[in-house]
């Protein structure tokens, strides 16, 4: 009797989670909707060329090299912000996107006004690669320029609305590439934590070199 009643609510079960998933699917386009419904020719031409910059990682890249102009500091968030970069871009291109199967928003059925327009990625709309690299950039550097971290979390906020505002993404694509990049931005900078203090032990033949400055893994 107990193993049929199991039988019987692991259908249910997963009814439920596919009825959840399709009612925040429906969320998501509606906002989608409703944003490329609000006229903002103020806006429209700045966030295009916002968007525009990310591509490639090009705007990231550029402030990894302002950074690495700065000092010593500067030179290991430059170097953790591009190894984020990198590793986050093989998780969402090689890995998540390959297997995605969401089809990119429909623009002109949307009606989002053609001055917001770049040009639309051949990839699958899950989830933002220009999100997660934003955010992998920013966590990363976060270790060694905590200061400049808020201003480089606010553009990268920003990048990520613009993929929305541009039309090319739903919200929840850029959501969900944020959360990816950041994890990815954390985990890479925990470990390179580890392998610069590994490689400073052993170059002071067991002990920190003096005036070291190892960033902390938590």
């Amino acid at each position: 009797m107990a193993h049929g009643e199991a039988d019987h609510e692991a259908p249910a079960g997963r009814q439920r989670v596919a009825e959840a998933l399709r009612q925040v699917a429906a969320i998501d386009r509606a906002v989608y909707a409703a944003i490329a419904d609000v006229p903002t020719p103020s806006l429209d031409q700045a966030f295009r060329r916002l968007s525009n910059s990310a591509n490639q990682s090009r705007l990231w890249l550029g402030v990894a090299a302002g950074l690495a102009l700065t000092g010593p500091a500067g030179r290991r968030a430059a170097v953790r912000g591009v190894l984020a970069i990198a590793v986050t871009s093989a998780v969402v291109n090689l890995g998540i996107k390959s297997v995605s199967a969401r089809h990119r928003p429909d623009r002109a059925g949307a009606g989002v006004p053609g001055a917001r327009h770049v040009k639309m990625p051949s990839s699958t709309s899950f989830p933002s690669g220009h999100s997660a690299a934003a955010f992998a950039f920013a966590t990363a550097i976060s270790r060694d320029s905590p200061c400049l971290a808020v201003g480089i979390q606010f553009l990268a906020g920003c990048v990520a609305y613009s993929r929305v505002h541009t039309g090319v993404h739903y919200p929840g694509d850029t959501i969900a590439g944020a959360l990816i990049g950041a994890g990815t931005g954390q985990a890479v900078s925990s470990v390179f934590d580890r392998a610069l203090a590994s490689r400073q032990v052993r170059a002071g033949n067991g002990q920190l070199l003096p005036g070291a400055d190892v960033p902390s893994a938590g």
